[in-house]
């Protein structure tokens, strides 16, 4: 052997013994080829056993005798391990060591038939995850104490009703601790109605059908508006700014409002830019959603309503411009006010009065400025103004698949996973109704427990956030690590915090909110099914 080569494996060799892993490698007739310090000394193995050309079935009957694999025949016990070390591809195990520490193991069989061992002690992860179980079933009896006082909070609201602001405080304080309970039975509903509404199609059904659907999207509206109201007097909305197209946020106002102002006869105008600007995209979307919304309800048919930003020094200015019913400068300050509507408008649109209270607060949270003109009878201007910036980053909106696109042919394979039954069966109808073939479970013990996934790989997994023993995330998480790390997933969530967001975003994993539309998981599961088509999808 040249010099620089036995320089070079020498070199190999002490960097693979400063590993904090133990690793060794075994031939194709299972003889050890090499091992690192590690390996020798988390194992304890005697020094005839690191030798190079030992059969790995000596040593696996060295720590059968010392009673590493438990009780039973040394020799047997042996063989099963070896058989479970070498039966698949890749194998991850986990065992007690000889000082009592939990050892976890990965097993990779070579291309040539060879083995490659390594593993780590991972009982610091261990004491931690049992940590977080007892930490869960407490917080579980936390969260059964919390009700009860809830309940108790609710007794009090009805006999405390004529002081208004400690209503509105009980309120905010009832709202942002339930949010996932109330949104968890009319995302039920939801999805039980849009299975209805497709299967309803041509027949004297269809018009209840969209009644319901319509009945149910005024609920959910009321109860999104509550939502929002609670998390910002709560303090729960964290702002997170990013550079971000205004073009990319006009785009979505036209889409979502075009055909509203096109049914009432009106002209919905979006001025193209090319500017960018510095914001919450979500929570500015929500803003102008709402000035948006409120243009087109209280403009008449025939008249117009205008969107587009103004450079203004280094801020940029979006105008929401109307041509509707206005309103005098004493009537300002009722207008922000919640529950309370302008008596004109009251007649033309049916609501509560909350979207404009919605963005007083939105605006306050993020420090942004809003200013408004109006003359009564001769419409108004809402004008937002927006931090400009030179930067841009690509957004993932841009990759996401079109809402209408159809999968149904696909056969793609769904596992869904929410600890509410009435949720699951709602879903596999829906997605039945799609020809998707469904597999679904409460929890991942469920999964586990009935083998839900032998001989059955899923193109993608819709995951609930909020499950019984864990995390939607971790759930995911589990999945891909026992499944294979490209596994496309999606996470279904009542909750809309910016923070969940954003750790799923980090770990690759799409989000759809509850209650769950049917367009939204369309797509969602388009932009899925296309993943799990990648060439980074698993072999085989």
């Amino acid at each position: 052997m040249p010099a620089h080569s036995h320089d070079e494996a020498t070199s190999l060799k002490q960097a693979i013994d400063h590993v904090p892993q133990g690793i060794a490698v075994f031939d194709a007739g299972l003889r050890l080829v090499s091992s690192n310090s590690r390996y020798n000394s988390l194992l304890a193995l005697p020094e005839h056993l690191v030798k190079t050309g030992t059969p790995l079935f000596d040593i696996a009957l060295f720590l059968s005798d010392r009673g590493d694999f438990g009780s039973g025949d040394a020799a047997r016990l042996a063989i099963e391990r070896i058989n479970l070390l070498t039966a698949s591809p890749t194998t991850v195990t986990q065992r007690l060591g000889n000082a009592g520490q939990t050892l976890e193991f990965h097993s990779s069989r070579l291309p040539d038939g060879g083995l490659v061992i390594s593993f780590s002690d991972v009982t610091a992860r261990v004491r931690a995850e049992r940590e977080l179980a007892r930490m869960n079933q407490s917080l579980e009896q936390r969260v059964e104490e919390r009700t009860a006082a809830l309940r108790r909070v609710n007794a009090e609201l009805e006999s405390a009703r004529a002081k208004a602001d400690a209503a509105n405080h009980d309120k905010t304080r009832f709202l942002a601790a339930a949010s996932h309970d109330l949104l968890q039975p009319l995302n039920a509903a939801r999805l039980y109605t849009s299975t209805l509404i497709e299967r309803a199609k041509s027949t004297g059904l269809a018009d209840l059908a969209n009644s319901i659907e319509a009945s149910l999207t005024a609920v959910e509206d009321i109860m999104g508006a509550l939502l929002d109201i609670s998390r910002i007097d709560s303090g729960a909305l964290k702002p997170a700014p990013a550079p971000t197209a205004a073009q990319d946020l006009l785009k979505k106002i036209e889409v979502e409002f075009g055909p509203m102002a096109r049914e009432r006869n009106i002209s919905l105008r979006i001025v193209a830019t090319d500017a960018a600007v510095m914001i919450d995209r979500m929570l500015v979307g929500r803003i102008v959603q709402n000035l948006v919304s409120n243009a087109i309800k209280y403009t008449q048919p025939g008249g117009k309503v205008l969107v587009g930003l103004r450079r203004r020094g280094n801020r940029m200015r979006l105008d929401v411009v109307d041509t509707g019913i206005g309103f005098n400068k004493d009537q300002h300050r009722l207008l922000f006010a919640e529950f309370s509507r302008l008596e004109r408008g009251a007649r033309m649109a049916q609501g509560l009065g909350l979207g404009l209270s919605i963005v007083q607060r939105l605006v306050a949270a993020l420090g942004l400025t809003l200013e408004l003109d109006s003359k009564e009878g001769r419409g108004s201007r809402f004008s937002l103004f927006l931090p400009a910036t030179r930067t841009l980053r690509a957004t993932p909106e841009g990759n996401a698949a079109p809402a209408e696109a159809s999968f149904g042919t696909l056969g793609l394979k769904v596992l869904c996973v929410d600890n509410e039954r009435a949720i699951i069966e709602a879903m596999e109808g829906l997605l039945r109704h799609w020809g998707c073939d469904v597999r679904s479970a409460l929890s991942l013990k469920q999964i586990d427990r009935e083998r839900l996934l032998e001989g059955w790989y899923p193109d993608l997994v819709l995951m609930d956030y909020h499950l019984d023993q864990t995390s939607g995330l971790d759930a995911i998480e589990w999945l891909r690590h026992n499944l294979g790390g490209h596994l496309p997933a999606a996470l279904v969530t009542a909750d809309r915090s910016p923070a969940v967001r954003a750790l799923a975003e980090e770990r690759g994993i799409a989000v759809v909110t509850k209650p769950v539309k049917p367009a939204a998981l369309r797509a969602a599961i388009s932009g899925l099914a296309n993943q799990s088509r990648s060439p980074a999808k698993r072999a085989g």
